[in-house]
């Protein structure tokens, strides 16, 4: 098992001579993320069937996919700022233990009340990656930080385009409880592996869980960019959970009649729009920031009149299937070009701050993404596909608000 010094979380220095990361353990965390961020976007593809199965309204099948979202912002809040006093590794493995135990619950779940109640626990210990990231990051070769960051991001990036997919085809195959079934299985087998190539990560910093807590909140009132790229990525956020939380019911539904094979093939197409992520960046380290974040809001509402309008023929093609999916694509340009700039931006904030900064970040937009949940099944039991694409649309018809009112940054 192999033992690292005491790294100082408030500024993210070695405290002495550190252990540098492998090619193998950097794939490692790539595997470890991808693994537990499944659990966080499975359920968007699986409400159509969770919902009838334990007797759920139409109009509260979207607290299914809001709990794991709504439960991983509480554990970005309350439970990753412990890694600031407590031995990392000690704590990353009893929050994979806390989540298999959560994935086995759920493939128990009487009724949906409870299902709810596992699933949030099950999100609040998925926060567990935003622990794992900064250990890789503190093993990376003297300025090669990003680069380790990035290959452990795209195993994050592998998890949540597959996510979907890989839950609508278990789901076809066995039901939707073998899939929390096999994730608890997987997060099982992902916890004995880390508890025994896990590096030892001591926070050499001395503060109480209070003030730690309380710093979040000055963070959030000192940093007005914050504030600003957090309330854009929720506003995003909330758009595209509410989209891929109800095109699971739309395509189910004629002129598209889809089943849970052809809506996971639906899924990873449309999540290709991920791939433009880079180009994101480079246009911030251009100084375009602002004109990009405008048009990534301006790509979004665009998306959402192209799937309102193409959502809403009563015969189709396969050329309404494939618009459908140019929509999907689009949406995901929008809400992945906002978030990579956010992220860039608050990252250039406060070093020592930076994984408070990045836990509020995330947090706060990952709210966003469990109101657009919740929001699916109410709008579409009251207004139907029109409804949920104008709610969407109303999303970046605000953020663009929030662009206009911002200043540079």
């Amino acid at each position: 098992m192999l033992d690292t010094p005491m790294l100082d979380t408030n500024d993210g220095r070695m405290a002495g001579p550190a252990a540098t990361i492998t090619g193998p353990q950097t794939l490692l965390f790539a595997t470890a993320v991808g693994i537990i961020v499944t659990n966080l976007f499975a359920p968007q593809t699986l409400v159509g069937l969770i919902g009838p199965s334990l007797g759920a309204s139409a109009a509260s099948v979207g607290f299914v996919a809001m709990a794991t979202l709504l439960g991983y912002a509480a554990g970005l809040f309350f439970l990753v700022p412990l890694a600031d006093l407590a031995e990392n590794r000690t704590l990353i493995l009893r929050m994979l233990a806390a989540a298999a135990l959560a994935a086995g619950v759920a493939t128990t779940a009487p009724t949906a009340g409870s299902l709810l109640i596992v699933l949030f626990v099950l999100g609040a210990a998925c926060s567990a990656i935003q622990i794992l990231v900064p250990i890789a990051a503190s093993m990376a070769p003297p300025g090669q930080a990003g680069r380790v960051i990035g290959d452990v991001m795209s195993g994050l990036m592998v998890g949540i385009l597959l996510a979907r997919p890989l839950a609508s085809l278990i789901a076809d195959a066995w039901g939707w409880r073998v899939f929390y079934g096999i994730s608890a299985a997987a997060l099982v087998v992902l916890a004995c592996v880390l508890a025994f190539t896990l590096p030892r990560r001591r926070p050499a910093a001395r503060s109480s869980y209070g003030a730690l807590i309380a710093s979040l909140f000055d963070l959030l009132r000192d940093e007005p960019v914050l504030r600003r790229r957090a309330l854009t990525a929720a506003l995003v956020m909330a758009a595209f959970s509410l989209f891929w939380t109800a095109v699971a019911l739309r395509l189910a539904q004629p002129p598209f009649d889809l089943g849970q094979r052809g809506i996971a093939l639906f899924a990873l197409v449309g999540a290709g729009g991920a791939i433009v992520t880079p180009l994101f960046g480079r246009a911030g380290d251009r100084g375009w920031t602002r004109s990009a974040t405008i048009a990534c809001h301006l790509v979004l509402i665009g998306a959402m009149g192209l799937a309102a309008w193409t959502g809403s023929a009563e015969s189709g093609t396969g050329w309404s299937l494939a618009l459908m999916g140019v929509s999907a694509v689009l949406l995901d340009i929008g809400v992945t070009g906002d978030q990579t700039l956010g992220r860039r931006a608050i990252n250039l904030l406060q070093p020592k701050a930076r994984g408070r900064l990045n836990g509020l970040f995330v947090g706060i937009f990952f709210i966003g993404g469990a109101v657009g949940s919740m929001l699916a099944g109410i709008a579409w039991a009251s207004g139907g596909w029109p409804e949920v694409c104008a709610i969407a649309a109303a999303f970046g018809f605000a953020a663009l608000l929030v662009d206009w009112i911002g200043g540079p940054e």
